[in-house]
């Protein structure tokens, strides 16, 4: 009897193991979701967490170019001195202001008292073959002489015309004006005048120096059309067309910002794969000089795009994320890609972006969200 009364309490703490083991091995363990972030209504409220979809529309973004200052062909001129010779004089410095018609510099050279000496000579000559020719051509008329006379002299007379006219033409070319020319006035030396205003933007010659025909002496700009050419790269030609408005500023002073219009975009790919896009200044400003580096943005409007408000992305660990709720007090974090920014709202890239218009996002006051996470997982 004493025997069983020990076997009882053994047996029935053997029982009662077997059932705590059985009821372990039944239980399912719930996993949790740590992308997931719960929330009482009273906290919703005081965070301010506002749900909504998100929206299809266009967004602008900015598009940085480079580039640099650049004048026309017709503001940038060239002085050389088609005969050569020697420069006698000049007063003319990198920067100097220029107006048109103004002096820039004397030539000297004995080429220039010989072709004064040529078409002098030549004038002379041919006033008397013009009258000679009027005299064979009466006599022709009245058959007192031959028509191979004739027609000699006015050969001759033809010739020496042309060459008159040349010879003024080339005197016209440096500077010499042959209809005030007579032998009392030739010079040695001509002046070289301005073409247009401006001012000088390279010199390179000195005093006494000789100078070849080709040889360029002067650059001279007119700085009052000058445009940007900006770079653009082949995969941004497209973003861009005439009219379009860029706003340009340089490196030393980039809050001074400048209003530019594209007015040409170029056809022609570079070596690099880039074109000019040139841009016309809204008003002038003398402290633009051409060759000077400049940064320029340009607004481009791009496709429609999904789109958030900028209060619904949270930055965590160098990554964007969203909320997406589950229903109204669970909320699951979600990593998006984002694109442009513009008046409010970000761009949300996906190759499936549109299953998103199903989600609700939060869409104001994300943060509070990402901060009540976080002090949930650091207990």
């Amino acid at each position: 009897m004493k025997k069983s009364l020990i076997i009882l309490p053994v047996l029935l703490a053997t029982l009662i193991a077997c059932n705590n083991k059985q009821e372990t091995e039944n239980k399912v363990e719930t996993p949790v979701n740590e992308n997931l972030v719960q929330m009482t209504d009273g906290q919703i409220r005081n965070a301010g967490v506002v749900t909504g979809k998100i929206e299809n529309k266009s967004i602008s973004s900015i598009l940085k170019l480079t580039g640099s200052i650049d004048v026309p062909p017709s503001n940038l001129v060239t002085i050389s001195f088609p005969l050569g010779g020697y420069l006698k004089s000049t007063n003319m410095l990198p920067g100097t202001p220029l107006k048109k018609g103004e002096i820039i510099a004397t030539m000297e050279d004995a080429q220039l008292i010989q072709l004064q000496q040529d078409y002098l000579t030549a004038k002379a000559r041919l006033v008397y073959m013009e009258a000679e020719y009027n005299r064979q051509k009466e006599l022709n008329q009245s058959k007192a002489s031959s028509d191979k006379l004739f027609q000699q002299t006015q050969a001759d007379y033809t010739s020496e015309k042309v060459l008159v006219h040349a010879l003024s033409q080339k005197l016209q070319l440096v500077g010499i004006n042959p209809g005030t020319l007579d032998a009392d006035n030739i010079s040695k030396t001509v002046n070289m005048y301005s073409p247009i205003d401006g001012f000088v933007s390279k010199v390179n010659v000195n005093i006494g120096k000789y100078v070849n025909p080709a040889d360029v002496l002067f650059e001279i700009v007119n700085p009052q059309d000058i445009h940007l050419a900006l770079n653009v790269f082949e995969k941004d030609i497209d973003k861009l067309s005439v009219g379009q408005k860029a706003i340009a500023y340089t490196n030393t002073n980039p809050e001074k910002k400048y209003e530019c219009e594209i007015i040409l975009v170029g056809k022609d790919l570079s070596g690099d794969r880039s074109v000019i896009a040139h841009c016309h200044f809204k008003s002038f400003d003398k402290s633009l000089i051409p060759g000077m580096f400049m940064n320029a943005g340009i607004e481009v409007t791009s496709n429609n795009s999904y789109v958030l408000p900028v209060d619904a992305v949270v930055n965590f660990e160098n990554k964007k994320y969203a909320f997406v709720a589950k229903d109204k007090n669970n909320f699951e974090i979600l990593e998006v890609k984002t694109g442009n920014t513009n008046d409010g709202f970000i761009e949300i890239i996906s190759d499936n972006a549109a299953t998103f218009a199903n989600y609700t996002f939060v869409v104001k006051n994300a943060y509070s969200l990402l901060m009540k996470m976080k002090n949930t997982s650091d207990e």
